[in-house]
């Protein structure tokens, strides 16, 4: 069951790499994301990821594809833009 409205998914080149070389698609990450399945992200942001399916505010979440490439996953606060990419492109 989804969370909230992802609006636009976008990717980076550089995410996307690392998602088709390690075999999987954008969508699996997507999914997660607006699911409510944060990943690998602490207990602080865990939090805050749930508080803002209250108020509205931006909602990460952090992964890991098969070949432990770290990719995540952001949607914007007003709900227009979702986007992945790597932790250095932020």
């Amino acid at each position: 069951m989804n969370k909230f409205p992802l609006g636009q998914s976008v990717a980076t080149p550089a995410a996307l790499k690392a998602i088709e070389e390690a075999g999987q698609t954008p969508a699996f990450f997507l999914d997660k994301h607006v699911r409510g399945e944060w990943g690998e992200v602490c207990n602080g942001d865990k939090q805050l990821n749930d508080q803002a399916l209250v108020d509205g505010s931006r909602i990460l979440s952090a992964y890991r594809t098969l070949l432990n490439a770290r990719v995540w996953v952001i949607t914007e606060a007003d709900r227009s833009a979702t986007t992945i990419l790597l932790p250095e492109e932020y």
